[in-house]
Parts: C-alpha cells; sequence; structure tokens
C-alpha cells in the first residue's frame, strides 16, 4: 500500500524551502505527498507548481508580537483552521506529518495530534520561532539546523541534522544567470535578498546608493512583493519581487550578497561558498533570531554583519567594499565547513516514524 506524507509550513519563503527539498525525495520514493497551507500565502504559489503535489488550503491566524486588532479574530481563525486540518487528516489518512512551521503549520499539526498522526518539526534559527514551541509537544521529533538549538528543546525529541538545502541550487549556471540578467563577465555581480515579503529599509537605500554601487557592481535586487521601483531603468540594475526557477543561475552568478539573515537562506549562501553581508531583523521586527544566526554566521567567518540600526548609505558601501575585498578568505572559512546529508538523514527519519 502506498504510503503518504502530509507537508505544511509558511508565511514566508525560509518556511517552505526545506520542504521543497524533501518533496522529490519522497516522490521518487514512491510516496504520496499532499501540501497544507493558508489559503493564500507564498507556500501555495511556490507548492502548487511542484507536480504530484496536492496543496490544501487551510485557515490561519498570525501569532503578532504586538497589539493588533486582528488579534482578536485570529484566535476564531486558528480554531477553525484545526478543525479544517482535522477533517483533512482524517479523511486523507496520511503516515507522518513534516512541519517547517510558519504561523500556518500550529492548526496543521494540532490537527495531526488529534487523528494520532506522528509530527516531525523543522527548526531552521538558533532559538524555536512561536510556532514551534507551540507544536513541540504536539511533535515526535524536532530536527535543527544548529546544534545550540539542542539545549531550547526535550532532550529525547532533539535531533541535530545541519542544513538542508535545495538540490538544484547546486545545479546553476553562471552563463545562463549572466543571460536571464543581461549581464556581462566584466565587472563582479552583487545580489540582495531582502526575503520573500521584501525589505523596505534595505530597498531604499539600495536605491539612494545605486548610482555608487554600479561603479563597481552590477547588481540584481529581490525587493518581495510589490516592491519593485518602475522608475528605475539601469542595464546594471535588475530588480525582481522573487525568483523561483531561475534563482540558481542567479545565485551561481553571483560573487556577494547582501541578505537578511534567515537561517535557510545564509546556509545556502554558505553551501554555495558565497560571501555575505547579512542585515539581520531587529528585535524590535522579531523575536531576535536573525540576530543570532547572523553573530554565529560571524564568528565562524563566513559573514560580515551590519546592523539595521546603523544602516546607512555609507555604511552599506563600506561593508559591502569591505567583503568583496575579502571575499577569498570568506570563501576559504567557507569550504572548512562540513556538511552533514541532512536531507538523506531526515529522509531516513520520517520514514522511520511513519505509522
Amino acid at each position: 500500500m502506498m504510503k503518504k506524507i502530509i507537508f505544511t509550513g509558511g508565511g514566508s519563503a525560509g518556511h517552505v524551502t526545506v520542504n521543497i527539498a524533501l518533496i522529490p525525495r519522497f516522490l521518487q520514493d514512491g510516496w504520496s505527498v499532499e501540501y497544507m497551507g493558508s489559503e493564500s500565502g507564498i507556500e501555495k504559489q511556490l507548492v502548487s507548481s511542484i507536480p504530484g503535489v496536492r496543496y490544501h488550503g487551510v485557515a490561519t491566524g498570525k501569532l503578532r508580537r504586538y497589539f493588533d486588532w486582528q488579534n482578536i479574530k485570529d484566535p476564531f481563525k486558528i480554531v477553525k483552521g484545526i478543525l479544517q486540518a482535522y477533517r483533512l487528516i482524517k479523511q486523507q489518512k496520511p503516515n507522518v506529518l513534516f512541519s517547517k512551521g510558519g504561523f500556518v503549520s500550529v492548526p496543521v499539526v494540532i490537527g495531526a495530534w488529534l487523528n494520532k498522526v506522528p509530527v516531525i518539526l523543522h527548526e531552521s534559527d538558533v532559538t524555536p520561532g512561536l510556532a514551534n514551541r507551540l507544536c513541540i509537544p504536539f511533535a515526535a521529533a524536532v530536527c535543527t539546523t544548529f546544534p545550540d538549538t539542542e539545549k531550547f528543546l526535550p532532550k529525547e525529541k532533539s535531533h541535530y541534522v545541519g542544513p538542508i538545502v535545495r538540490q538544484d541550487l547546486k545545479r546553476g549556471s553562471a552563463e545562463r544567470g549572466r543571460q536571464y540578467c543581461q549581464f556581462t563577465d566584466k565587472k563582479p555581480i552583487l545580489l540582495i535578498m531582502g526575503g520573500s515579503l521584501g525589505s523596505r529599509k534595505i530597498n531604499e537605500t539600495i536605491r539612494a546608493g545605486l548610482n555608487q554601487l554600479i561603479q563597481r557592481f552590477q547588481v540584481v535586487h529581490l525587493c518581495g512583493k510589490e516592491q519593485i521601483d518602475s522608475t528605475i531603468q539601469c542595464p546594471e540594475y535588475k530588480q525582481y519581487e522573487y525568483l523561483n526557477e531561475e534563482l540558481a543561475d542567479v545565485m551561481a552568478m553571483t560573487d556577494i550578497v547582501i541578505s537578511r539573515a534567515g537561517a535557510n537562506s545564509i546556509f545556502e549562501f554558505l553551501i554555495l561558498h558565497k560571501p555575505m553581508l547579512l542585515i539581520p531583523l531587529t528585535k524590535e521586527q522579531s523575536r531576535g533570531d536573525q540576530i543570532l544566526n547572523a553573530a554565529s554566521f560571524k564568528k565562524s567567518g563566513f559573514s560580515e554583519v551590519l546592523y539595521e540600526e546603523h544602516l546607512t548609505v555609507e555604511t552599506m558601501i563600506s561593508d559591502i567594499i569591505r567583503v568583496y575585498d575579502h571575499r577569498e578568505v570568506y570563501k576559504q572559512n567557507m569550504e572548512k565547513f562540513i556538511q552533514n546529508d541532512a536531507l538523506s538523514f531526515v529522509f531516513d527519519l520520517i520514514k522511520q516514524t511513519a505509522k
């Protein structure tokens, strides 16, 4: 009888990429694969394009750390999502649920637990996010990217696996990337990634310093949903909301990266040996996880860190040039990083846990 797995996770691309890396393994192994996410989140956009995977949308509320009138309505949405997930999972009868986190995962994990379906969580950051903290009591196992995360988890559930990187990113072509962006090989390429939802402050600073940047670099700017500035017309500056199929080629041609410090992205840059300038989300914008991620990478010699409170055109350009001028040092440090076969470990753990 064909085994079935349901994946969940969403709200941002970082809560989907590990699932996207795992899904082909299960399809190749003959499993039936379903995905449960929000009714209109980025996870639906990313997963719907994968052949052989059926997507199910459920209601979800956002777990905010600040006052918002939506906080009054959202508990009812979460309850509705739990009921929807419970019914769907009872109907689908999966052998196991794998959750990457994000607020959408909470009702799905609870729905699986109510159906006595074993749950495995994945935590990318140094400290567990709020959604995963809520889900840990319902999980059989928690896989971690950073070894330090284990001290925040029940010992019997914790499994340090290391970074899970999408295999297709390793197959990018720098030549195809330059053709896609209409760039040459005469000038180095700077890639800016503010996360799938973008970063207004980073976007504004990049554009304010663009005339100085293009004197030394060709610039690819992944600026986030609805944040393209159509008034800028420059052959050495290409902006996109988000890249999917073309991302591997664009990353292959990239010389250095400016990025937020979401764990999935920065580990992908690490595996691809891309020197980084990290601009983590502030504590006012987040729970501080990106600050810890960035500090860990700087300590290991993989990146420099520019805190958003200090972000100006001058500090940004100065730090970009410093990272580029010392790029070989960062690459040498990255080459010393020992990568576990995390993908195979998690794949095997899921198969062993499946009922």
